[in-house]
């Protein structure tokens, strides 16, 4: 008797709207008292959840929860999932709230649920999906976000990063770090092998394909957070040395207005202070010092009567040379008797000769930066002509201690500089809580690919007079990676289409 009148609920779904809202209130209701009809039950749930009628659908979606006992859990996350594709703004809240309300049931059901439609469902679940995870993990609280729990994010994610566009690489990275159990050494450990094993160093670099460079620099921005004295870069390090270094003036990259070869000495700066110990370290200080050399001129030949004979003196790129200087001198702790044991007498003269070139360009734009900043504070700093001439006198300022320490008899290796780019300390760890608290509630809208970081200025003045006219550039990722490029970080071959329920 019961049944037949559960029944005639869930037949109230053909019927008119005033039926429909009362089917969608019902039959969640009733649900558990008929296991028999369970699937018809859920089935004229759906169809409600895609009526026409905005308030049907909303109220359908509403009471989706109820329905996600035992068995039935995975695939009411899966249907939820997949409803987040949803444009109306109320109902995407809606979803949401639903996804993490069955999550605190039962963590790894949704989990399940939400995977399949990452590996399975259409672009648009896979993409929402993938944004629901990077947002809302991390407002749950430790009792759902079991051990267990994140064990089976790391298994699923892993499946997933097997083929991933560049910004969905991104995102994981940003969910897997932000998990408990892989704040531990070994946890990071496990998560710079990801990023080695999706940045392919096994495979021979090619400069000219913007791709494969992109590629590898978003890779390694991943990688550099995970970095510490006791999580060594030396993998990366090797790379950028044997393959990336020799091929620095041929990159291509497509990121319009990026200045590549700058991008990629940044990210060899900031690796080098956490390398272990290296296998090939005499060949690949010499590339690195072969390098530094191109950047560093000799000074111009003078003409009898004392004046220069070239038409001009020649350019001191200081942005490029802090960043060399400093990884040569990291990398120089590791073997301090380079300079003096391994490159004969000639080499060496020739390079103190250049330091001393530098050192005295370097002289004269320090004392005219500190003329130019004498006396200024607060708003006078923020101009962005300011702003520039204080990042100049950082990077001048960290050339000027290291080539002091290489100046000593023997070189010393001992003095410790911040690099000109890196930020306060307090003022980053702030920003990035700031960054980190705003979640939107309205239906993601696509953004572009890579970490914000933050804006970082070129100095490289031409020689003889200080200039203001300096480039700048912004450390955002524009444009992430595009069309096909084989395992793992192309288009993701053909997934099924349609309701899967």
């Amino acid at each position: 008797q019961h049944k037949d009148a559960y029944q005639a609920i869930l037949d109230g779904v053909k019927g008119d709207a005033k039926e429909k809202r009362l089917a969608a209130q019902f039959i969640p209701k009733f649900f558990k008292h008929f296991p028999e009809l369970a699937d018809s039950a859920i089935n004229a749930q759906l169809d409600l959840c895609e009526d026409e009628d905005v308030s049907i659908r909303r109220q359908a979606i509403k009471e989706l929860p109820q329905f996600a006992t035992g068995d039935n859990l995975p695939r009411v996350a899966d249907i939820l999932t997949q409803l987040l594709q949803s444009d109306d703004s109320a109902e995407f809240n809606l979803v949401n709230n639903a996804l993490l309300s069955i999550f605190k049931m039962d963590a790894k059901g949704t989990l399940g649920g939400l995977f399949s439609q990452i590996l399975q469902g259409e672009d648009i679940v896979r993409e929402r999906a993938i944004k629901f995870l990077s947002t809302k993990l991390k407002t749950l609280p430790e009792e759902v976000m079991t051990k267990e729990v994140e064990e089976f994010i790391l298994t699923e994610s892993k499946k997933v990063l097997e083929d991933v566009t560049g910004e969905e690489f991104v995102l994981f990275m940003k969910i897997l770090s932000g998990l408990k159990s892989l704040q531990t050494v070994s946890g990071r450990q496990q998560l710079v092998e990801l990023v080695a094993e999706q940045a392919d160093l096994e495979q021979t670099f090619n400069p000219s394909d913007p791709d494969c460079v992109d590629r590898l620099l978003q890779c390694t921005r991943q990688a550099v957070p995970l970095f510490s004295k006791n999580v060594h870069s030396t993998k990366f390090v090797t790379y950028f040395c044997e393959h990336v270094l020799p091929n620095l003036s041929t990159l291509t990259t497509p990121v319009e207005g990026l200045d590549i070869q700058l991008e990629v000495l940044k990210l060899l700066a900031e690796m080098s202070s956490f390398c272990g110990d290296m296998e090939k370290l005499e060949s690949n200080l010499r590339k690195l010092f072969d390098k530094l050399l191109e950047y560093m001129p000799l000074p111009p030949e003078e003409a009898e009567n004392g004046e220069n004979a070239g038409s001009e003196e020649p350019k001191l790129q200081f942005s490029y040379v802090e960043c060399l200087l400093y990884s040569f001198h990291q990398l120089g702790r590791k073997l301090p008797d380079f300079l003096t044991a391994k490159l004969n007498a000639e080499k060496l003269k020739d390079f103190k000769i250049r330091l001393q070139y530098f050192a005295r360009g370097l002289q004269v734009y320090i004392r005219q930066l500190r003329l130019a900043l004498q006396g200024k504070t607060g708003e006078a700093l923020k101009t962005e002509e300011n702003k520039i001439k204080v990042v100049a006198l950082k990077i001048t300022n960290n050339i000027n201690v290291l080539i002091k320490d290489l100046f000593h008899i023997p070189p010393s290796y001992k003095s410790t500089v911040t690099l000109s780019w890196k930020p306060v300390q307090k003022a980053d760890a702030s920003q990035k809580r700031a960054s980190e608290d705003t979640t939107s509630s309205s239906p993601p809208k696509k953004s572009s690919a890579g970490p914000k970081r933050d804006a970082r200025q070129i100095y490289n003045p031409p020689s003889g007079k200080y200039s203001s006219n300096l480039g700048s550039f912004s450390y955002e990722q524009r444009g992430g990676f595009r069309g096909g490029r084989g395992r793992g970080w192309g288009g993701r071959g053909n997934r099924s289409r349609g309701r899967i329920y």
